[in-house]
């Protein structure tokens, strides 16, 4: 700029006297402010990136699950007071590669997830829905030769793919990824439980409730093995969360508001309410998707 200013102001050049540039410089400050002004109200009409990620496990098309979570973007962009954009996972493996990115800063998913992120993301717990999750492995009643979890080793177990919970909690059973059991993959527990009684497979890894019910009338089964029970499904926050910014979606969630906000999602899982989570009840879990692509340390 100064420059130009000698050249418009100065002794003169070519031998013209620089009078004859005079009205030059006023232009050349006009275009300036006005290149600006054009750059500012540009930048101000470019719509705005979200500040924050908010996800969940992968269930559904993505336009169910926009009308599902929409509410909950809507609860936690209030109460954070910035912008929150829910991003489709599409399937699991996107997923767990865009969580391994650090993509995601408020994910909401099941426990062994959301260990893993304590311990590698510096994700902390903040909502849980109540109550504890228990598996079992059942088998048939007439079933002598199975009598333990690791008599499975090397049988046909029907259940859900990993990293599906029910199905990493019975293989964290064994320490020898060569003496497992042998998973066929099935797209429901009742169906698990189906294949089971008609001999398709040998076992079925199940919700201990959901087994107590299947097998009320029939009595066709027994369980051989009942998992430890675990927290249930939550809500994580990472590093780009601010601990006030914690705080407050946790009261946003637990709040009447959060409880209408968070509705369709609860009535999925067909849970009552959330509640707070702690540090403590996650810690570890983690180690279930250690054998997982990608979360192997």
């Amino acid at each position: 700029m100064g420059f130009v200013y000698f050249l418009l102001r100065g002794p003169g050049i070519f031998g013209f006297h620089n009078d004859y540039y005079n009205g030059g410089i006023g232009m050349l400050r006009k275009g300036i402010f006005g290149w600006a002004s054009l750059t500012i109200a540009m930048a101000l009409a470019t719509p705005a990136q979200a500040d924050l990620i908010f996800t969940s496990a992968p269930r559904d098309s993505e336009e169910k699950e926009e009308l599902i979570y929409k509410p909950v973007v809507d609860l936690l962009t209030k109460a954070t007071g910035q912008k929150v954009k829910f991003k489709y996972g599409d399937n699991f493996l996107v997923y767990q590669s865009e969580m391994r990115k650090g993509t995601y800063d408020i994910i909401f998913d099941g426990p062994a997830f959301v260990g893993w992120r304590m311990n590698k993301m510096q994700h902390t717990p903040l909502v849980k829905f109540p109550g504890n999750l228990v598996f079992v492995v059942a088998v048939k009643n007439n079933q002598s030769k199975i009598n333990s979890v690791k008599d499975m080793a090397g049988r046909t177990l029907c259940a859900f793919p990993p990293p599906n919970l029910a199905t990493l909690m019975i293989l964290d059973e064994f320490d020898n990824p060569a003496r497992q059991p042998l998973i066929l993959e099935s797209e429901s527990f009742p169906l698990s439980y189906k294949n089971m009684v008609s001999g398709k497979c040998a076992g079925a890894i199940l919700q201990k409730k959901l087994f107590e019910n299947l097998d009320k009338d029939k009595q066709a089964a027994k369980a051989i093995f009942t998992s430890k029970p675990l927290p249930n499904q939550a809500f994580s926050a990472g590093p780009k969360v601010t601990p006030e910014m914690r705080d407050k979606i946790v009261k946003a969630l637990l709040s009447p508001e959060g409880l209408a906000a968070t509705a369709k999602m609860r009535e999925i899982y067909k849970a009552p309410k959330l509640e707070a989570a702690t540090v403590e009840e996650y810690q570890g879990l983690g180690r279930l998707v250690r054998n997982e692509w990608g979360f192997e340390h």
